[in-house]
């Protein structure tokens, strides 16, 4: 199993394997059938809350990457995309934030033991 992150703005390739999107919202300026996504995990994604608080601010990474992990905990598109990184050769967890360090997508893939 092979697990990797891309930006929703940066081109689909099929090296991607299967694309599953992990954002609570679809990545703006970008049409569905352009982003070539097999999947959306909207649930998987940080609450609102959680999404609000955090901001993208590196001062709060550590603080979200625990937060974020606890809402995991019992969140069933967690437990889906576990079974989908083990079921697929490669899947690629696509976000749409600008801070390529500082995301879900980011906490997801070591989480999975990605690349």
């Amino acid at each position: 199993m092979q697990v990797a992150i891309k930006r929703a703005y940066d081109a689909p390739d099929t090296k991607d394997g299967y694309r599953i999107l992990v954002d609570r919202l679809w990545p703006r300026g970008i049409k569905k059938e352009a982003a070539e996504i097999d999947q959306w995990l909207k649930e998987v994604a940080p609450s609102t809350k959680l999404r609000t608080w955090f901001g993208h601010d590196p001062a709060k990474w550590k603080e979200f990457k625990k937060r974020y992990r606890e809402e995991l905990k019992d969140n069933e598109a967690w437990d889906d995309l576990q079974a989908l990184a083990k079921a697929k050769t490669k899947i690629t967890l696509v976000y749409g934030a600008k801070d390529e360090k500082h995301n879900q997508a980011v906490v997801l893939e070591e989480l999975l033991g990605g690349e």
